[in-house]
């Protein structure tokens, strides 16, 4: 039975960002008192996620990475931060506490495209709960 392809909502690629975010500042979202250390714990935060890294992450086009980043910084989840040659992106308080919140939700109604979307390098950590 051939594969077939199926279209991934930006929703579906927030959650692969925001949790690509949350891994490279190097946080567990889950640890008592967050909302109290969040503030502390970006403001000293040295990690850099490009916007190639976004791209292979998502595994899609220019175009679509665009809209995702685009959408995520307009809801406040993300900044970036441009200069002449590439893209830095940030999560930010509000993206850390999105992502913590809606996690359970994102594994239980998009189970079957998070297991297929890393089906060949294994689930990250955060979708294996």
């Amino acid at each position: 039975m051939a594969s077939t392809r199926r279209y991934k909502d930006y929703k579906i690629y927030s959650c692969f960002v925001l949790n690509q975010l949350v891994s490279a500042l190097g946080i567990d979202i889950y640890q008592d008192n967050l909302e109290d250390k969040i503030d502390a714990i970006l403001a000293r935060a040295d990690y850099k996620v490009t916007k190639a890294d976004v791209m292979h992450e998502i595994r899609s086009n220019h175009n679509m990475t665009n809209k995702i980043l685009s959408l995520l910084e307009e809801d406040g989840l993300i900044t970036i931060q441009r200069d002449e040659r590439s893209f830095k992106i940030m999560i930010t308080k509000k993206g850390v506490l999105h992502i913590r919140e809606f996690n359970r939700f994102y594994l239980r109604i998009y189970a079957e495209q998070i297991k297929d979307h890393y089906r060949y390098r294994g689930a990250p950590p955060w979708a294996r709960k």
